[in-house]
């Protein structure tokens, strides 16, 4: 006899093998209701599981150095891991537990529904990576899976079968990261470092090394291929009193990879976290016999704690974990295209924020109001100036600073201001303004260049350090090819690989140029000859005392164990952005000429200069019928301080954002912002702004 229909107010989960259903009151009093109810938690479970679980502990447990970069410990971790696994699950399934109270239809149809929504959900990651489609088409697939899911769901058992077999994976999850993922070495680190290195004849001078994230060459580069000094005078400063190697190359566009192939002198081979238990012999236990160690990393943990401490640490704390993994999250599960990277999340803590209280002689620079901006100052690296002093025992003094890096947030003077975190960085109009808030945070690491170099001279060790200043990759901003992945480095090589790299040897007055094959995996040798230190380990490198290499060619890694062919030397200057003939000038009285919408107008309302901070980035939309292309000018105070294009809408609703570099447009107190559209004839029409 066929099994009669179940009651339309009962799930699948309600019926019993033998058609008998098997739900118990709503107090659960038979047996049967709550294997139910367990039923329909490891359903919740399974998908929680695979819509929450599964990608966001594959992002972090491929992403090592966001827990590194936080200080993030063991028993945090854990914790983070535990509430990925639990919450979510926990938050879905309340509602439907709280449903019990009104019945047993109304549980049916509130556990269908959650069904529906998840499925839906997953479908949205499903769909983005294997459909072309994003947005509101995407949603409404995802809904029409989720709907005909639930559907199946309820009319028959197979379904539920098989999400209950799917309650397992968050276990399995879990697993893989503690245990297989990249991030497990963090975890469960084994090992404390490896071999000193052997003291060798001759003097043992202080070495200082400062390694900066996110700098191509090509942006320190004037005209006439030599650093820009009018616009970078500290480094051009730095290149006149030491050696440049200007063919120099990073080896990999990724700061787990690039940095620990430049302090162990080896080409990435695996993928590992930059982590002593897995690079165990490094610049860090190299010089840790005969060196005292004063080294501030910021997204590696290479130097073990039996070598240094780091006291200087970025916000850190369940807290921010549990805010940077939401935002992840939100990233994951979004029906448009996003770039999932922890990396987004990296920002150097300001010394205001981490309460560093080191009052520091004003350099003698009217146009930089160190004075009233020196709270700006990013904590690692006042943690590393305040380390630069004469010592009995020769010290090697290391900072790994992310400047310029994104999220560019600073102005040449120090200044900060805010900007949306999703503005895009390629496509019409982007492209150009992520390369001018690059160069303008750039213009505040010459600044921190030239503090630096002060403060050696100030305390006696200039003349007697090693000093070596460089970047473990650069990235591009050639349109269609943003970024450092591989059509970054196929596309703009010039970019992405070739970095500034400078080297004062103790005693060194006079500048020079060295066009050698320089690869990264030379840093470690060339410090280490310099400073009689004999490395107890086989390198890929050559030290720069050593000849240069015979062959040209170099190799790039996107991936450990994969190198890329890069043909060529040094890059061509790349011109900057030239500034619109506009910029600068006084704007008066002008025919209204339409209307746009800007966000944050409040901001003008009452600016305090003295804060360090200021409205400098300004974003908004125009109305459809404006072309795009067509060019708005942005005046402070009746003075344009930047031209941009209109260009399609972004995902944000913005059709223009422009960087108010020029700190001098504003004053303290209320400030006029005015849009101007720029005709064809360079006419000016005022638009109205809301």
């Amino acid at each position: 006899m066929a099994e009669p229909a179940p009651a339309p107010d009962r799930a699948p989960g309600d019926r019993a093998s033998g058609g008998r259903p098997s739900g118990g009151r709503a107090s659960g009093g038979r047996p049967g209701g709550w294997r139910t109810e367990l039923g329909r938690l490891a359903e919740v479970a399974g998908l929680v599981g695979l819509v929450v679980t599964q990608p966001l502990l594959d992002v972090l447990g491929r992403s090592p150095d966001f827990f590194l970069f936080h200080r993030a410990d063991r028993r945090e971790i854990m914790l983070l891991v535990a509430l990925v696994a639990l919450v979510p699950t926990a938050a879905v399934a309340l509602p439907g537990a709280l449903s019990r109270l009104a019945g047993r239809a109304a549980r049916s149809a509130t556990h269908t529904l959650l069904v529906g929504l998840l499925l839906a959900a997953l479908a949205v990651q499903v769909g983005r990576h294997g459909t072309p489609l994003r947005g509101v088409p995407l949603l409404l697939l995802a809904a029409v899976v989720g709907a005909a899911g639930a559907a199946a769901h309820r009319r028959w058992r197979a379904p539920g079968r098989v999400l209950r077999l799917a309650a397992a994976g968050p276990l399995l999850f879990v697993g893989l990261f503690v245990f297989a993922s990249p991030t497990s070495t963090v975890v469960l680190p084994r090992g404390e470092g490896g071999a000193a290195g052997v003291a060798g004849p001759g003097n043992h001078p202080p070495v200082v090394v400062l390694v900066l994230d996110e700098l191509p060459l090509v942006s320190l580069l004037g005209p006439d291929g030599r650093v820009d000094a009018a616009r970078f005078p500290h480094f051009a400063e730095l290149a006149g009193g030491s050696t440049w190697y200007r063919n120099a190359t990073g080896v990999s566009g990724w700061t787990p990879y690039a940095l620990p192939a430049m302090l162990t002198g080896r080409y990435p081979q695996r993928e590992a976290a930059p982590h002593y238990s897995q690079y165990p012999d490094n610049l860090f236990t190299a010089f840790g016999g005969l060196y005292d160690v004063r080294a501030e990393e910021s997204i590696t943990r290479l130097c073990p704690p039996s070598r240094c401490e780091q006291p200087v640490s970025p916000e850190q704390g369940m807290g921010v974990l549990i805010r940077q993994a939401g935002g992840l999250l939100r990233q994951v599960t979004a029906p448009v295209d996003s770039r999932v990277d922890p990396e987004d999340s990296y920002r150097e803590q300001t010394r205001a924020e981490a309460g560093i209280d080191a009052a520091e002689p004003v350099p003698a620079d009217p146009k930089f109001r160190w004075d009233s901006l020196d709270d700006n100052q990013p904590a690692r690296f006042t943690s590393f100036l305040a380390g630069l002093r004469p010592a009995p025992r020769p010290t090697l003094h290391f900072l790994h600073l992310l400047m310029p890096h994104s999220p560019w947030a600073y102005l040449p003077s120090g200044a900060r201001y805010d900007a949306p975190a999703d503005l895009p960085n390629d496509g019409d109009g982007w492209a150009e303004l992520a390369r001018r808030r690059h160069l303008a945070q750039l213009g505040y690491t010459d600044r921190l260049i030239g503090e630096t170099l002060r403060t050696l001279r100030s305390t006696g060790l200039y003349d007697q350090a090693l000093l070596v200043v460089t970047a473990d990759h650069g990235v591009s901003f050639t349109p269609g090819a943003q970024g450092r992945g591989m059509d970054a480095i196929r596309t703009a090589p010039g970019e992405v690989a070739w970095v500034p790299t400078f080297v004062k040897t103790p005693g060194q007055r006079a500048g020079r140029t060295d066009d050698r094959n320089w690869q990264h995996v030379d840093l470690l040798p060339t410090i280490a000859d310099e400073a009689a230190i004999r490395l107890p380990w086989p390198v890929d490198g050559r030290s720069a005392r050593q000849a240069p290499r015979a062959e040209a060619g170099k190799v790039f890694y996107d991936r450990p164990g994969q190198p890329t062919p890069i043909p060529g030397s040094a890059p061509a200057p790349i011109a900057p952005p030239a500034p619109h003939p506009l910029v600068g000038t006084a704007v008066g009285d002008r025919p209204t000429g339409g209307t746009a919408r800007l966000a944050d107008l409040a901001a003008f309302a009452e600016v305090d200069p003295d804060t360090g901070r200021l409205p400098a980035a300004v974003w908004g939309d125009v109305p459809d019928d404006v072309p795009d292309g067509t060019r708005l000018a942005i005046a402070v105070n009746g003075r344009v301080g930047a031209v941009v294009p209109v260009v399609p809408r972004d995902p944000g609703g913005r059709r223009f954002a422009a960087l108010l570099a020029d700190d001098r447009l504003f004053h303290a107190g209320a400030n006029r912002l005015t849009v101007y559209r720029v005709t064809t004839d360079n006419t000016l029409l005022h638009l109205t702004l809301t």
